[in-house]
């Protein structure tokens, strides 16, 4: 039996650990040889792929590194087009980060029409640009999405086939409330203040947020605060805090952050995939965001009722949030003491909470398990 040849390309750090995890349940599901060929990290390297290049090379963030690194990464993508050619792949996963693996994804396509493509993790058609949904049934064959309302978007949208794998947090979750050490909760409220992961996010989200701490700590005596923040981070914010009349607890890594979820009574949070693992924990928030000056002006692209995870999942707005303007520390602090207090909108979120945990599961298997299994369906008969 020949090996079933896979070419598989992640374009940031989220979609190296995507990829190792789908590697690793192919190997159990699939009872020949396989080997792979693409682009990936550390992580997918040991899981034994052997990527072209580094994945630092192409996971650049933010708007004006992307421009500098442009011509370079414009070759990096020709050279991997030419190489996933040259290897004759059966079968070719791309995972998220659209603006890389879509072009690419394209014009391998076009080289080799008859091969399968499956795309891991849906660029958020739902939300803006919906016409790129129909664009993608030119190259993409199958979707495998990471949110149960996307396969009727897709459908809506006439788009190529989408399958739900589930939320790659629902699992992640789940064992950290598991293994997390149950703390007793102090009479003091305690307030998780998560104000993003990228500078250009915290910068124009620190002062409204501090502003909103300001004013709860008037009315909340005894008022705790902590911050779980990225590592990059952690200086600057603590210089921008240096001033906050209620001195936040600085966190760093994945298990003190999950630590201070089991403290928390409620959360003031950027929008992003930190409301979804809140909402997986059972932590009532509130959510406050700032775009940058361009995306503001590209609003009117979005069709969208909330910017909120949860909100979307849940067809519903339990989450209350506050965009640019309406993102003040008066208004913040309003919506968030009650859920303090475990007053109006607590239990209402709480509730919704367990309805989104089951929304989301794909119990008794893994993302990654049906992940693998829907690539294997796409793979040639041997």
């Amino acid at each position: 039996m020949k090996p079933l040849r896979i070419a598989i390309i992640a374009g940031e750090e989220s979609g190296d650990q995507l990829g190792a995890e789908l590697m690793t349940s192919l190997r159990a599901r699939h009872k020949g040889e396989l080997e792979f060929t693409g682009v990936g990290g550390t992580l997918m390297h040991n899981a034994g792929l052997d990527s072209l290049f580094p994945l630092a090379q192409i996971a650049v963030m933010g708007f004006s590194a992307v421009l500098a690194r442009l011509p370079a990464i414009i070759r990096l993508a020709y050279r991997l087009i030419d190489h996933i050619v040259a290897f004759k792949p059966d079968i070719l996963v791309i995972i998220d980060s659209p603006d890389f693996t879509h072009p690419v994804a394209r014009r391998v396509r076009r080289k080799i029409p008859d091969l399968p493509v499956l795309d891991y993790v849906s660029p958020s058609v739902w939300a803006w640009r919906s016409g790129r949904a129909r664009k993608m049934t030119n190259y993409i064959d199958h979707v495998l999405g990471i949110l149960p309302f996307e396969p009727a978007a897709y459908v809506r949208l006439n788009g190529p086939a989408c399958t739900y794998v589930g939320h790659p947090l629902v699992n992640k979750i789940s064992l950290a409330k598991q293994a997390a050490v149950t703390e007793r909760k102090s009479e003091a409220p305690m307030l998780l203040v998560m104000p993003g992961s990228r500078s250009s996010e915290v910068g124009r989200l620190l002062g409204p947020f501090g502003d909103a701490v300001a004013l709860l700590a008037e009315q909340s005596p005894g008022l705790r605060v902590e911050i779980p923040a990225v590592p990059h981070l952690k200086q600057y914010i603590q210089r921008e805090i240096a001033h906050w009349p209620v001195q936040p607890v600085l966190l760093s890594g994945e298990e003190a952050k999950f630590a201070a979820f089991s403290r928390a009574d409620a959360a003031l949070v950027a929008s992003g995939t930190a409301t979804l693992e809140l909402a997986l924990w059972g932590i009532p928030m509130v959510v406050g965001y700032k775009l940058d000056p361009i995306a503001r002006r590209f609003k009117w692209l979005g069709n969208v009722s909330s910017i909120v995870l949860p909100n979307l999942i849940l067809e519903q707005n339990v989450i209350p949030e506050y965009i640019d303007e309406a993102c003040t520390g008066t208004v913040l602090s309003s919506a968030i003491l009650p859920l303090l207090q475990k007053k109006a909108g607590y239990e209402m979120q709480t509730n919704a909470f367990e309805k989104l945990q089951e929304l989301c599961s794909v119990a008794p298997h893994s993302p990654a398990e049906l992940a693998a299994e829907m690539v294997l369906q796409h793979a040639p008969a041997s």
